[in-house]
């Protein structure tokens, strides 16, 4: 009985580790706007997007409206800002796990 309880022990521990290990996402600086009113993406409203090695993608996690008001002089309507993201890219859309607005440049 007592090989019999090792063994499945045994089992279940190769079990856990044979299991994939998924990379941990690194942190990225890229630029965010409107996607529409600064990418100049088709959309029906202002959404937000950030831009990645040239190319704009749609942001699903975080909303326009929650990093201040997108119409504002330093909004993203009116201009292109920096935030450090992770996230991966789904269906030519950016999945964001994080997203910190950096600091405008005065």
């Amino acid at each position: 009985m007592k090989n019999l309880f090792s063994i499945a022990i045994l089992f279940t521990v190769f079990l856990a580790n044979a299991q994939d290990k998924k990379e941990p996402l690194k942190p990225q600086i890229v630029e965010v706007s409107c996607g529409e009113c600064q990418f100049g993406m088709k959309g029906k409203s202002c959404d937000l997007a950030v831009r990645i090695d040239g190319k704009s993608y749609f942001v699903d996690g975080t909303k326009i409206d929650g990093h201040g008001d997108a119409h504002a002089k330093d909004g993203f309507c009116e201009t292109i800002r920096k935030a450090e993201v992770t996230g991966t890219i789904v269906n030519d859309r950016f999945k964001a796990v994080t997203f910190k607005l950096l600091p405008a440049k005065k």
